[in-house]
């Protein structure tokens, strides 16, 4: 079956980590494994993997972060860097459809037209699709800016990630909108561009609804109701999503998983995919059906192998998940929207 996953950092680990997606996972594990400190951890995810587990679509990002040890060096300290950091990422999405490798999904009619060439063709060989999206907003120099980051291709901005970012509070941090958040927003509607809530902070979440009137996606959140803290989406949020239309991607990483996780020291096998099935299941009882849940893994999104469900190799076992779903008594076709169509209906609709 098709699989959506709906929050990749690809050109992140790309360019900051200098991996080559293009290889089999096995073959960049063995050639990190001569390092020691120097990336987050055993890698799980490279085109080969998603081709192979049939990810023909996904949300892949520009990611304007560092990953350094001091958290302050993690942030950029210019905007200006930052804003060059994401247009370099954004080159390699470029050079890589120029390749044939990946396909740009700008608008519904791509997203239609590539779906159907990925049902009917069970090799694997098509280009895989991807939406463009932002995760924080340090790249966006200002509002008006809006506009020109449409037309280079970005579809989805999620205007917060961890800390303060320039329009919005987001993860550890707590605070509304900034100055300039509001004008972001109503930009952000004129142009067509897609809100990911993921990171906001809560009075910066209910504020942005407030003033945002497009369509909304949560494209990689897990539910505070099972593991508690700021990361996590409140039932109160998750229902307010569900009557936007909203479809919330279940996270992967293991600290989002499980209560009590502490990074580093709890084991990889005592998380698993059934954890991921409880976020999902979560999401779909408080909506009263599954139209509102899917997956947006961000594996490899600052960790590895190391901070993954232990039954979880590389991304090409996220079929596992179907079979979890059946033995829990959902039916097929929820099955199916919850791995990809729940995504693809939503960005149908969504998109221009």
């Amino acid at each position: 079956m098709l699989i959506f996953d709906a929050h990749l950092d690809m050109a992140w680990n790309a360019l900051e980590w200098n991996r080559n997606l293009e290889l089999p996972v096995a073959e960049i594990r063995e050639f990190e494994r001569q390092f020691s400190g120097i990336n987050p951890g055993p890698c799980t995810v490279s085109w080969d993997a998603l081709r192979r587990g049939r990810v023909g679509l996904a949300v892949c990002t520009l990611l304007p972060r560092l990953h350094r040890k001091d958290k302050v060096l993690t942030h950029y300290q210019s905007r200006a860097a930052a804003y060059g950091a994401a247009q370099g990422q954004l080159a390699y999405y470029r050079a890589l459809a120029a390749q044939g490798v990946l396909r740009e999904i700008p608008n519904a009619a791509a997203l239609k037209a590539h779906v159907r060439e990925w049902e009917v063709d069970s090799s694997g060989t098509p280009p895989i699709g991807y939406i463009l999206s932002m995760e924080g907003s340090t790249s966006v120099l200002s509002p008006r800016q809006i506009e020109d980051w449409y037309a280079d291709g970005l579809r989805i901005l999620g205007p917060s990630h961890y800390g303060v970012s320039p329009y919005t509070h987001g993860t550890g941090s707590a605070g509304g909108l900034l100055a300039d958040g509001p004008a972001l927003l109503r930009e952000m509607d004129a142009t067509g561009m897609l809100l990911d809530v993921t990171h906001l902070a809560d009075q910066s979440f209910w504020e942005a609804l407030e003033i945002f009137e497009g369509p909304v996606l949560a494209s990689h959140h897990n539910c505070r109701a099972l593991v508690p803290g700021d990361r996590q989406l409140a039932d109160e949020q998750i229902r307010a999503l569900i009557a936007r239309g909203a479809v919330i991607g279940a996270a992967f990483d293991a600290w989002m998983l499980r209560p009590g996780w502490v990074i580093g020291v709890t084991q990889p096998h005592e998380v698993s995919l059934e954890h991921v099935v409880d976020q999902i299941d979560h999401v779909c009882q408080l909506a009263g059906n599954a139209r509102h849940s899917g997956l947006g893994t961000d594996l490899d999104g600052g960790f590895g192998k190391e901070q993954t469900p232990g039954d979880l190799d590389t991304i090409a076992d996220l079929h596992k998940i179907a079979t979890i779903l059946e033995r829990r008594g959902y039916p097929r076709e929820d099955i199916d929207g919850i791995l990809s169509k729940n995504w693809v209906r939503f960005f149908e609709r969504a998109l221009k």
